[in-house]
């Protein structure tokens, strides 16, 4: 038996108390964690159902809609500085790398949430957030298979019963709404009636039609009113979508957390759409760059196999990665296509991605494509059709699925421990995510991917103008007060898009701030991280093994997750 000298035991329990105060604040780190995430999910039912939270300190969730009452406010409020003073209490020196990087998304997300209800306030302007969280809140208990079918629907008729109470909420809440955002929210609710009176009834089990269709009358002539409400009241009280240069850089700043001002993104942005339209002339010659895009959209599908056609283009990617190795994919087999609800259409005009529920993800995860209605005029269906043509589907396909968005997703969920899993989904950072995809796409055509058409690598520069273009739009139509003629001018003859596909994008830019700059900030945040992984292997350096190794991460903001892969 080995003695152990005064000196061996003191510094053998100053090492036993070290382990002892670190786990100690690794468990309330964790909590904190936990409580954040779960509590905001809490005061957000219609997203907790989604999550995959179901109940919280013994409330059912998926019977609840949100609370915009003022004491409901209030309760966010307190929540927000509840957290805020717990998270001060943790030193940066007393964490460790991966919860250093918790703690900054905490902070940034606090600043955030802070900043929407104190200062933006889209509960008081914004009348697409009641119309979104509703539809929300009734399609994902009526896909999401987390218990029977029957009880499902108990939670559908629960939910719609306090329909009329939201609206309430809503119509004392609303002071103003810009034009755009009023009618997109009409257009938005008639998809939930829709939902309501068509979708869900038909799929209602016999034992709960009578229930259902006495909560579901009660709901439509709730929603009819405040469509008319919104048409005849709230349009009277017009104010402006921008959000203004001095919102607009607190808002970026917190949500893509590059370390990049708005101002320094789109000089890059700009500068490289010269380099990026010099690169498109290249490829297309001897052609011109508008007859040689003509010739690829010239192959599309048709309205009845535009669904078909995706479905075929993730067959297909998902083959290709699978030979080439490029990483490590999921398991399971939980992706499927579907077409895009309707009461998000406006939104997800082309198509989206819905990962599986964090805390349950061996539920599906849907890839969203909308649907052409025929009832559109043949030239509007025709210039659709071109835009998303059979090489563009492809691209689409890449980015929202394989090895886009879902493949990431499925990596976010196997996260630990799970309070770290929760924070990095439900607060995941913007560019990380979106700029995966947007990377995704330049890899599979780097790899080969469609290599036997020419309109693949061709869509891809145009495609890569079309991020460029987002972060332009975004920044200079919300704070630099960029008419919609110079918009539209910008993406149809800078970045060659058809005129239905700009005319779309201006109105997702004028209903949305700071996510369309997330693709180009994300993407250029993507190759540079790989580039730096990659001269510090060296001779070792594995495509595989970085992408494997940055998607376990989950989403961290680019720069952090620079740090972590040191």
């Amino acid at each position: 038996m080995r003695r152990t000298s005064t000196l061996g035991f003191c510094l053998l329990a100053i090492g036993v108390m070290g382990c002892a105060g670190a786990a100690a604040t690794r468990e309330a780190f964790e909590q904190l964690e936990e409580d954040f995430v779960l509590g905001t999910l809490a005061l957000s039912p219609t997203a907790a159902t989604g999550f995959g939270l179901h109940t919280y300190r013994g409330v059912s969730l998926d019977d609840a809609l949100d609370d915009y009452s003022a004491a409901g406010i209030e309760t966010s409020r307190a929540l927000l500085n509840d957290i805020q003073s717990r998270l001060a209490q943790f030193d940066a020196r007393s964490l460790d790398a991966e919860q250093r990087a918790d703690r900054d998304m905490i902070s940034d997300a606090l600043s955030e949430s802070r900043l929407e209800l104190e200062e933006i306030q889209g509960q008081r302007h914004n009348p697409t957030l009641y119309v979104e969280l509703l539809g929300n809140g009734l399609f994902s208990p009526y896909v999401l298979q987390y218990a029977s079918l029957g009880e499902r629907y108990g939670h559908i008729i629960n939910r719609l019963s306090k329909v009329p109470a939201l609206i309430r909420q809503a119509e004392a809440n609303l002071q103003d709404s810009p034009e755009v955002w009023n009618r997109a929210a009409q257009e938005e609710n008639a998809g939930n009636i829709e939902l309501i009176d068509t979708t869900l009834r038909s799929h209602c089990p016999a034992e709960k039609r009578s229930q259902y269709d006495q909560a579901a009358a009660t709901a439509i002539a709730a929603l009819r009113s405040f469509n008319e409400w919104l048409e005849t009241e709230l349009a009277r009280r017009p104010s402006d979508w921008r959000l203004g240069k001095e919102l607009y850089a607190d808002k970026f700043r917190y949500s893509l957390a590059t370390g990049k001002t708005p101002e320094v993104l789109l000089a890059e942005a700009e500068a490289d759409l010269v380099k990026a339209r010099a690169e498109l002339s290249r490829l297309a010659a001897p052609n011109s760059v508008e007859k040689a895009l003509a010739q690829v959209a010239d192959h599309h599908a048709s309205v009845a196999t535009y669904i078909a056609s995706a479905q075929q283009a993730l067959t297909d990617a998902t083959n290709f990665v699978r030979a080439r190795n490029l990483v490590t994919l999921p398991r399971g087999a939980n992706l499927h296509v579907i077409e895009t609800p309707e009461f998000l259409r406006e939104s997800y005009s082309v198509g989206g991605f819905n990962a599986a529920p964090p805390l349950e993800p061996q539920l599906a995860a849907f890839y969203w494509v909308t649907p052409i209605p025929r009832s559109w005029p043949r030239g509007r269906i025709e210039s659709k059709l071109r835009e998303y043509n059979e090489s563009a589907m492809r691209h689409l396909t890449v980015h929202e699925a394989m090895p886009g968005h879902y493949v990431q997703a499925e990596y976010a969920n196997q996260v630990q421990p799970r309070s770290r899993r929760l924070l990095r989904i439900v607060f995941g950072n913007g560019p990380y995510v979106e700029g995966w995809a947007v990377y995704a796409q330049q890899l599979m055509a780097e790899q080969g991917f469609a290599a036997d058409s020419p309109g693949y690598r061709l869509t891809l520069q145009k495609q890569l103008l079309r991020v460029l273009a987002n972060t332009i739009l975004d920044v200079r139509l919300q704070t630099m007060n960029m008419s919609d003629q110079e918009a539209l001018d910008l993406m149809i003859k800078q970045a060659y898009q058809e005129p239905e596909e700009a005319t779309e994008k201006l109105e997702r830019a004028k209903l949305t701030s700071c996510q369309l700059p997330t693709y180009y900030a994300g993407y250029k945040g993507w190759l540079a991280l790989r580039e730096h992984y990659r001269a510090r292997r060296g001779a070792a350096f594995s495509l595989k093994e970085f992408h494997d190794s940055a998607l376990e991460q989950g989403a961290v903001p680019l720069p952090i997750l620079e740090g972590l892969l040191q």
